[in-house]
């Protein structure tokens, strides 16, 4: 199965930001599953909303030309817990980007609370590992996730 860690797009800078949202829900099964009697978002779950919000900024800054993997998650420092009825935003950037890869940097709020800082690589398959077959569900974008970035643009040509 393929989590869907972001609900939506709040601000997009090709090359340079991303922004996107997930609202947390009690009805969200998974969130029972650490803690039954203290539904929490797991940080594995958290590290891959920021994978998702950062990947599509990568892959978007060639267009998707390339596929991009998660290739490593340098640091991941956490600082409170994320519960129901919250909502997660995170803010990704690009700090380097190379023919291979990039390495982001973001964090994940909770309204004006830090909920977590991260590190995370990128790689480009394509220019790293040509001939070689990855499953399809390996790829940080998606076809699912287009429709999250083209809302994005929809709203922005609605507002002018």
């Amino acid at each position: 199965m393929r989590w869907i860690w972001i609900d939506k797009f709040t601000a997009f800078e090709p090359r340079k930001s991303a922004t996107a949202i997930k609202n947390v829900s009690l009805a969200e099964e998974h969130l029972h599953d650490l803690y039954p009697d203290f539904p929490i978002v797991p940080h594995s779950l958290i590290i891959e909303g920021m994978a998702q919000t950062a990947g599509i900024l990568v892959g978007q800054a060639n267009d998707f030309a390339e596929k991009v993997i998660l290739a490593k998650i340098s640091r991941a420092t956490f600082h409170r817990l994320v519960r129901p009825g919250e909502t997660l935003t995170f803010n990704a950037r690009i700090d380097q980007m190379a023919e291979h890869g990039a390495a982001t940097s973001g964090t994940v709020t909770v309204g004006e609370d830090l909920v977590a800082e991260m590190e995370i690589m990128f790689s480009h398959i394509d220019q790293n590992m040509s001939g070689m077959q990855f499953p399809e569900h390996n790829f940080v974008f998606t076809e699912q996730f287009a429709s999250l970035l083209n809302s994005y643009k929809d709203s922005l040509k609605v507002l002018l």
